[in-house]
């Protein structure tokens, strides 16, 4: 399913809503750009940061992006919502063990950038809590706490994906949180979002380190390339820079998706190879101009500005 903003059901009272207690479990980019976003916003509940490093929790605690910090999972209990905002593979150990603390009746949202496996690891939670899956499309090629950005998060996408089991109180207090953070929400099942995501995030993402790859090996007998390559080549390769531990994390818990992208890829890469080798001008021609037309409709979207802005696009 998806959903426009007129077609998604009302979010929970924004006042309501501050006065809630957050825990964000894990402090990196995403979850210290949620803190910092929230508190711009105005919350005024609790919000609880739990991280494994005692320099994370200091650094959080002094930026001011949360009122405490911890570095066990049981500090959730006080909290009536908690979002983990660890990559996908920590975060699906950490379900089991988070919804043992928590109290009844709270939320716990994800802001995992794959949602199937996600998705049926919350559906195992406790029948007394509430779960909804989540992923924010923004991100940057930097992580970490120091690269948080308070509006990391303004006028981007954020897909929620509802489980069966999903209240329509909770869904609402995830909206809530979507329009402290200046989001825009997308509600989508987890398997159309792991397929939407591999091809617009997964795949570019390994596009790009394939054409750095290939560079490097030209630059392996004529080191010049490197002087050669220009804006073109910094744009296309700018996602290789991203973090391979990160990625890895993304791309193996998506497998299915993202291979299925990757031969659509090489469908469209071998036929193209085919025109040149044919010589066929014209075939050449009228697909680049479609492409051409499809790339400036895309441009030429309301929110396109948004993704315009400096920081990079790895959700």
């Amino acid at each position: 399913m998806s959903e426009t903003p007129l077609d998604l059901p009302p979010a929970e009272d924004a006042s309501c809503f501050r006065r809630r207690p957050v825990a964000i479990v894990g402090l990196g980019l995403m979850g210290g750009s949620l803190a910092l976003a929230l508190k711009a916003a105005g919350h005024q509940g609790a919000i609880i940061g739990i991280a494994r490093r005692a320099q994370t929790l200091e650094t959080a605690l002094a930026m001011g992006a949360i009122d405490e910090g911890h570095a066990s999972l049981a500090a959730a209990a006080r909290a009536e919502l908690v979002i983990l905002a660890t990559p996908v593979r920590t975060l699906l150990r950490q379900i089991a063990e988070v919804t043992r603390h928590m109290q009844p009746a709270a939320l716990l949202l994800d802001l995992g950038s794959t949602k199937q496996s996600v998705c049926q690891a919350l559906a195992l939670a406790p029948p007394d809590l509430q779960v909804l899956g989540g992923h924010p499309m923004c991100g940057k090629e930097t992580s970490g706490l120091e690269a948080a950005d308070a509006t990391l998060y303004k006028d981007k996408t954020f897909v929620l994906c509802p489980l069966p089991r999903s209240s329509a109180s909770s869904l609402a207090t995830g909206l809530a949180l979507i329009a402290a953070v200046g989001g825009r929400p997308l509600l989508l099942d987890p398997a159309r979002h792991d397929r939407l995501a591999a091809t617009i995030s997964h795949l570019p993402y390994l596009a790009s380190a394939a054409l750095v790859q290939v560079a490097a090996q030209v630059g392996v007998t004529d080191d010049r390339v490197w002087q050669v390559a220009a804006s073109g080549f910094r744009d296309t390769s700018r996602l290789a820079g991203s973090d391979p531990a990160m990625m890895l994390d993304i791309l193996l818990t998506n497998v299915p998706a993202v291979r299925a992208a990757l031969a659509a890829l090489r469908t469209q890469l071998e036929q193209m190879d085919a025109w040149l080798a044919a010589g066929d001008e014209a075939a050449l021609h009228q697909a680049l101009h479609v492409v051409q037309a499809q790339r400036q409709a895309f441009a030429r979207q309301p929110w396109r500005a948004a993704l315009d802005a400096p920081a990079g696009e790895i959700p």
